[in-house]
């Protein structure tokens, strides 16, 4: 028996110590978002309305601006999370982020935060226009105002939010020296945001049930009523459908020769568009925009044919 109590005993063989070695640079990847990566897809939002998309030239500028505005908003999710880090460990989703969950050090996120920061600007100066590089800046400086203390803030966390994505689309346009018509800057300005303001909405819908969630999740949504940002959805979706049939209104029928007049046509995919998503947004199910656009396949249709009459109508087809 002391023999076999021996042999029970003995110790087994090595078991694997620390950290997997792929475990920081996996935690880096998640802490930037990958998932939000399609948001920057609006870097040719510009190009593509004034036909200029698919020279050699103008995709190889794209390419870089927008590996660079991924850089940045990378460099701006990395230094949110490494900031509240604390806050998130007591939240009961956030605290799996990796910042929050220790799988990345707050220091070392707050390290290639700054890095890709700094990167991203003096890349753009030296491959880019200068006012690439100026807008690239600004967007950092902005989003990282807006970890500190914009978010805070009533009415200003959402034009800076929408301000992000008006960056996004104006980018591409100064990297190759394309004009940015005033129906453009409406256009993408107040669609972004009734994106960003049916997020909120539907995000206090939900939480609304319980004080104490809302605060914990987004402390600012306390502070907001659903009648209110009901009513900012909704007008910022008129203001975009207006101005974007004034655009295509604009040339009063078929242009240079076109088979049909695309560009009137393309109004009735665009408000069929936002009535589509605004149905999300009344439900309070927009809470997740890039999930609403991904999933639901009328909308993919819809947008399907839009981008069609849209480029037809660009190509003077």
């Amino acid at each position: 028996m002391p023999e076999r109590a021996a042999l029970l005993e003995r110790p087994g063989p090595p078991q694997p110590s620390g950290p997997r070695p792929l475990t920081l640079p996996l935690g880096l990847l998640k802490t930037a978002r990958p998932r939000q990566w399609v948001k920057n897809v609006l870097v040719v939002a510009a190009p593509a309305a004034a036909g200029e998309l698919f020279s050699r030239h103008s995709l190889s500028q794209l390419a870089i601006v927008f590996v660079l505005f991924t850089a940045a908003a990378s460099a701006v999710y990395l230094i949110n999370d490494a900031r509240d880090a604390d806050a998130d460990r007591a939240h009961p989703t956030k605290c799996r982020r990796p910042v929050a969950a220790g799988q990345v050090p707050v220091p070392v996120a707050y390290a290639v935060g700054g890095l890709l920061a700094v990167l991203a600007p003096t890349t753009a100066a030296a491959l880019c226009t200068p006012l690439t590089a100026v807008l690239l800046a600004a967007y950092v400086v902005m989003q990282l105002a807006y970890c500190v203390s914009l978010k805070h803030v009533l009415v200003v966390d959402l034009a800076v939010v929408t301000t992000g994505f008006l960056m996004r689309a104006m980018i591409g346009g100064l990297a190759l020296g394309i004009p940015l018509s005033r129906w453009f800057l409406i256009t993408t300005g107040f669609g972004a945001l009734f994106m960003v303001s049916a997020k909120r909405y539907s995000e206090a819908v939900q939480m609304s049930a319980s004080a104490e969630k809302l605060g914990a999740t987004r402390a600012l949504l306390t502070e907001y009523t659903t009648g209110y940002l009901r009513f900012v959805w909704q007008l910022a979706a008129g203001v975009a459908v207006l101005a974007y049939c004034l655009w295509a209104m604009e040339s009063g029928g078929t242009a240079n020769g076109s088979l049909l007049p695309w560009r009137q046509l393309s109004m009735a995919a665009f408000v069929l568009a936002v009535l589509r998503y605004a149905v999300f947004a009344d439900r309070g199910t927009a809470g997740e925009p890039e999930d609403v656009v991904l999933r639901d396949r009328a909308l993919a249709v819809i947008g399907v044919v839009w981008l069609a009459m849209y480029g037809l109508a660009v190509a003077d087809w």
